[in-house]
């Protein structure tokens, strides 16, 4: 499965759960298939979009909160997991798009090219539902888990590199004030909580 196809999968099961895409192309792809105020795209930000996440669903245990992660970020913050492991988010689930590749600065490998599996990684950290899939047959049944059971959830998917189609705005504060306000944490003039 190639990673646009997938997201636009993921996304058309989507209701009012937060999502946070990672920099690059998950956030790319994410705001191709979709957008929608409840989504949160990072720029500049490589390696927290697992850290952003796990704090959005603490804070709001309420609520389904999706991470769209790229390899490449996740491998630069495998502390997330375990961090995530120990405060066990019942309503995360993280996606990992695992290309095998840096695929936003040039495609060079990474370390999942060379062996290193990332579902493995997560269980290691201690989350107990973490797998890996290579069809949008086997990610939509890894999704349809993490509505039924209880997370923290990793879901690697094994994807194919796609070319960005369309990106998100570069209005970091407009992308914010819509996130929280649609969040329901922003007053009404879109600024602090309310």
């Amino acid at each position: 499965m190639n990673r646009l196809d997938a997201t636009r999968r993921l996304v058309a099961g989507l209701s009012d759960e937060a999502v946070v895409a990672s920099l690059g192309h998950p956030a790319y792809d994410l705001y191709a298939a979709g957008d929608r105020p409840e989504n949160f795209y990072t720029w500049g930000s490589m390696g927290v979009a697992s850290s952003i996440g796990a704090g959005l669903a603490m804070a709001q245990p309420g609520r389904a909160v999706i991470v769209l992660d790229g390899d490449g970020s996740l491998l630069m913050n495998l502390g997330s997991l375990a961090t995530i492991a120990t405060c066990r988010p019942p309503n995360l689930t993280i996606v990992v798009w695992d290309n095998r590749q840096y695929g936003t600065t040039g495609g060079q490998s990474t370390a999942t090219a060379h062996g290193t599996d990332l579902a493995a990684i997560a269980r290691g950290a201690g989350i107990a539902s973490a797998v890996t899939v290579a069809t949008e047959e086997e990610l939509a049944a890894a999704m349809a888990v993490t509505r039924r059971a209880p997370g923290p959830h990793v879901i690697v998917a094994r994807v194919e590199e796609s070319a960005p189609v369309a990106k998100p705005p570069l209005d970091c504060v407009f992308l914010k004030h819509r996130f929280m306000t649609a969040l329901g944490t922003a007053d009404a003039t879109g600024g602090g909580p309310a």
